[in-house]
């Protein structure tokens, strides 16, 4: 597949690109874009083992995701990270990352990263990085094989882990996040946090989000942050770290160990008051909002014309909407996810 040749802009509609600011005056200046709702994995606190996905031709083309990650650009995005599903399991992926990476080399982007779940990662690696990308985000919730296999059902931790090595061999920078896992993660944590912090990768510790219908419930899986980080102060030294990457983690010093751990508390604490992320779905679909059902249909106004001034205009009454946060809960009393999509479609 050849390069992506983006339409001619529209001159005046370009001008028009003001910056997304929300109705609590927060600006928004990081997308996140779901490429595939795909995924080689079946992690359990995710998806059912038995999935249906989206079908292909439901899906926005690479040179269309990369006239609307261009538009978010236009209008004042400065980071932008690419996610699934699985990123690098979409078919002929690199050529979004090369196209996309012309944003930096313009200085218009700050940052072009993605979230992985490592298994393509081997393969992948070095072309990311000559894309210009300098970080990824890798899934990994055990360093035990047995039970890594049991939580990804089809996952191989062989295979991430030579694609951890590809990724630092090619120079980038490897952040590690786990879902914190009720009788998982409490056994496990340390070795993690060591592993991590010795091979200079920071470790985030995310709590479970009830999106989505699994198999099982959510409860029997939750763990919440604010046990395991008084279980992680009874070992180790924690001060407060000024570290951020623009997302919602909030990090901590490891005097033991020398490295930083994250923690993403979406239900104990949620991080909403300083949120300044939008998501868009393989299909087009803008959530101003990871835990609410809100949503603004960017594929038409995308497909309409090839000015962009319909998307500008979409996108800014979208951003209109974007709530002061969300609601999400996890206990005995509240039946079924508090939204109806996985994260897959939503990605991450």
């Amino acid at each position: 597949m050849s390069a992506i040749s983006s339409p001619a802009g529209d001159t005046k509609a370009s001008l028009a690109a003001t910056p997304m600011v929300d109705p609590f005056g927060r600006s928004i200046s990081y997308l996140r874009v779901s490429v595939t709702d795909r995924c080689d994995f079946r992690c359990v606190y995710c998806m059912s083992e038995h999935m249906s996905f989206l079908p292909k031709q439901d899906l926005l083309t690479l040179e269309e995701l990369d006239r609307l990650c261009s538009a978010f650009v236009a209008k004042g995005a400065r980071k932008l990270r690419i996610t699934g599903g699985e990123p690098l399991v979409r078919r002929e992926i690199m050529t979004l990352f090369r196209s996309l990476s012309r944003h930096l080399a313009s200085g218009a982007l700050d940052e072009l990263t993605l979230t992985t779940n490592g298994s393509q990662l081997a393969k992948y690696a070095a072309e990311l990085a000559d894309c210009g990308v300098k970080r990824v985000n890798v899934s990994l919730d055990t360093l035990d094989a047995d039970r890594f296999k049991a939580l990804t059902r089809w996952g191989d931790l062989a295979r991430v882990m030579e694609g951890i090595d590809a990724a630092q061999k090619a120079g980038l920078k490897v952040k590690i996040n786990a879902v914190a896992l009720k009788d998982s993660t409490e056994g496990e944590w340390e070795a993690m946090t060591r592993w991590a912090h010795g091979r200079g990768m920071d470790l985030t510790f995310i709590e479970v989000m009830p999106m989505g219908e699994i198999d099982g419930e959510r409860i029997d899986q939750y763990l919440p942050l604010s046990r395991l980080r008084g279980e992680i102060m009874s070992r180790f030294t924690l001060t407060e770290s000024s570290h951020g990457t623009g997302g919602p983690a909030r990090y901590m010093e490891v005097k033991e160990t020398g490295g930083r751990l994250g923690f993403i508390t979406p239900l104990t604490h949620n991080f909403c008051e300083s949120c300044n992320r939008v998501r868009v779905t393989c299909t087009g679909t803008l959530f101003m909002c990871l835990g609410q059902e809100d949503a603004t249909d960017l594929r038409k106004p995308l497909r309409a014309s090839e000015s962009d001034a319909a998307l500008y205009a979409a996108i800014d009454e979208a951003i209109t909407r974007k709530p002061r946060g969300h609601d999400f809960v996890i206990d005995r009393r509240t039946q079924g996810p508090a939204v109806g999509r996985h994260m897959s479609m939503t990605g991450g």
